[in-house]
């Protein structure tokens, strides 16, 4: 069944379970903010990813990929001059419907997505092999940025494992898509360990890429 979210377009990806700090600063995300607060709990919107576009300016946003999550305020930081600091935990996979444009803010009609139920018994041999190339992967970009990357142990869960790979690993938008669409929790371990193989490799061999902080976990443990 569908319902109508405020959205949030974005040149990111939001995933479920993950945090994401944002500043609002254009009027028409001060405003979104502000209906929310003046609303009842939970306090959600849509983030989506931009296809084509850019995230300030009326027109700025051209196209939007199809599949997003629901994001829920966690922390709310109002400053002097109307402006917001907030924090968003991702909460639900949704497909896009629709738009609408009867608020200075884009509405979407969105259908919530559900998850796959994954045995953990049968995802255990993909949950060992993503930890352990999750962490080859940590230790090469320590060992090309000469800096110490410090994780929290890694949950053995496979749906929150998955997602926090996603959030973590430096790929292109397209590829964050690609793992926030898809909807088989060891499709997307199987995606990640080629996808972790790949960038590791990389990380061996260039000395371009850019390193994430990853010194606190990236996950709400709520």
């Amino acid at each position: 069944m569908s319902e109508m979210l405020p959205l949030f377009p974005l040149g990111a990806v939001l995933y479920p379970g993950m945090l994401m700090p944002l500043h609002i600063f254009e009027d028409r995300y001060r405003q979104l903010v502000g209906d929310l607060l003046a609303g009842p709990e939970p306090r959600e919107f849509g983030v989506i990813a931009i296809r084509k576009g850019r995230e300030t300016g009326v027109d700025g946003v051209h196209s939007l990929y199809e599949i997003g999550c629901t994001a829920t305020l966690r922390r709310v930081d109002r400053l002097d001059d109307g402006r917001f600091d907030i924090i968003i935990v991702g909460a639900r996979r949704f497909r896009l419907l629709g738009l609408h444009e009867t608020q200075p803010y884009l509405q979407g009609e969105v259908e919530p997505l559900a998850t796959e139920p994954v045995d953990p018994a049968a995802a255990e041999p993909a949950v060992r092999v993503v930890q352990g190339a999750f962490r080859e992967y940590l230790d090469a970009l320590t060992e090309w940025g000469g800096a110490t990357v410090r994780l929290e142990e890694l949950p053995d869960e496979p749906s929150l494992l998955s997602f926090i790979v996603a959030a973590a690993v430096v790929i292109d938008l397209p590829e964050r898509q690609a793992l926030l669409a898809e909807s088989d929790t060891l499709g997307r371990l199987a995606a990640e360990r080629a996808l972790l193989s790949r960038e590791t490799a990389m990380l061996h061999t260039t000395t371009s890429r850019p390193v994430p902080d990853l010194r606190n976990t990236p996950y709400n443990p709520n």
